[in-house]
């Protein structure tokens, strides 16, 4: 087989840089080694940036997200049992928040590309990189894990397939370097079957520990929980959540938080990464396969936005001109935004979470650093600005 750009994964990334390059009449193919339903199952979260929504509807696959999304017009900072609201469509001139889960971006992009006749193989087994410092990689693989081993030929690949994925190593150690942040937290997420308790999303900074309020449906509800990332699960029951999730998200004024059945709960650590270069030969690396940022951003999905977006870009012009000057930008493009978010998602992580390693002095200056960004409007026009999202194109 053949092809332009070969892709490996179908999570947010890869289905977006395929529908992107269909859109300029670029073939791909996408390899994920999950099936359909799976990808399509995996509950994530999804806080969308003004520039990712924009994005999907330019590509066409906006319409369910427009109709079945919560656009929201700020969020709550709670600190000392009272809230502050961040109002982000008036900081940033008109801009929303949309909370639209991830798990549905996918189902959109992948009923886009089967309808306009892309090729996604589903399932596919032992998934390796070949000469993809000449000018034609190659990937191999098995359908259906098992039976004879295929090569698809390509001229440039995009890596799409997480942190785990083959593509990164295929970068030598000796030309990349990898940047860590491990966070000693842990996020509870919760999945509960009840009515919204708050309008918008709530950030808490408790001295029992960081709480978040988010949301799914009108009948489902996100919630999140600091807790120690070496716990176990089963050491959290129902009665205990709730108990703590009443604890740090009460008010001065009474604050009602609805309950209901729990019908998912898992914990899951929080780290930084970042791979520099994300490019290496034809070799491109997209999302998580080049960077992972903590949750209390929001940015994991955005960014994967952001960079298919550059590299999409970067094959269009190399098709229709032969130029491939954005091809060669691509990591310091990318990495200029990537950094930003990381920074923004490491100031949000410190600011909100209680750090075992932490004096009383310094969760006072974390009160103070909240009281300042609630008090004033210059950073709360900052803190709106990343929140919502820097230009897709920020640094080209």
């Amino acid at each position: 087989m053949k092809t332009q750009v070969g892709i490996i994964g179908a999570g947010p990334a890869g289905l977006m840089l395929s529908h992107l390059l269909y859109l300029q009449g670029i073939e791909s193919v996408i390899l994920e080694s999950r099936s359909r339903e799976e990808i399509e199952g995996t509950i994530r979260a999804g806080v969308l940036e003004q520039g990712t929504v924009d994005l999907l509807n330019e590509m066409g696959v906006g319409e369910r997200m427009m109709r079945e999304g919560h656009f929201h017009k700020g969020f709550e900072f709670r600190f000392n049992r009272q809230g502050h609201r961040i109002d982000v469509h008036e900081l940033t001139g008109g801009k929303y928040i949309t909370v639209y889960a991830q798990h549905e971006v996918i189902k959109d992009l992948v009923a886009a590309r089967l309808q306009a006749g892309g090729t996604i193989l589903f399932n596919v087994g032992d998934v390796s990189l070949h000469d993809v410092d000449t000018s034609t990689p190659k990937i191999r693989y098995r359908p259906d894990k098992d039976g004879e081993l295929q090569e698809i030929v390509c001229d440039y690949i995009g890596g799409c397939d997480g942190f785990h994925g083959p593509s990164r190593p295929m970068i030598p150690q000796a030309n990349r370097t990898e940047y860590q942040k491990v966070y000693p937290h842990g996020w509870l997420g919760i999945l509960v079957k009840a009515p919204s308790s708050v309008s918008e999303l709530v950030y808490a900074n408790h001295e029992r520990g960081f709480a978040l309020l988010s949301t799914r449906s009108p009948e489902v509800q996100r919630f999140y929980l600091q807790v120690n990332p070496k716990d176990d699960i089963k050491e959290w029951s129902d009665d205990r959540i709730w108990s703590e999730l009443h604890a740090r998200l009460e008010t001065r004024d009474g604050f009602q938080l609805l309950e209901g059945p729990i019908f998912q709960k898992s914990i899951v650590s929080m780290r930084s990464f970042v791979c520099d270069p994300m490019q290496y030969g034809r070799l491109f690396l997209a999302g998580d396969s080049a960077h992972i940022v903590p949750p209390t951003g929001a940015k994991g999905l955005n960014l994967a936005a952001a960079d298919v977006k550059v590299l999409a870009e970067g094959l269009k012009s190399f098709y229709a001109t032969g130029d491939s000057e954005m091809l060669n930008r691509y990591t310091e493009i990318c990495l200029r935004r990537v950094w930003l978010a990381e920074r923004f998602s490491y100031r949000m992580t410190n600011m909100l979470h209680r750090n075992p390693e932490h004096t009383p002095f310094e969760h006072q200056i974390q009160l103070a650093e909240l009281d300042y960004i609630t008090s004033s409007r210059a950073a709360s026009m900052s803190i709106a600005e990343n929140y919502v999202g820097l230009p897709m194109g920020f640094g080209s």
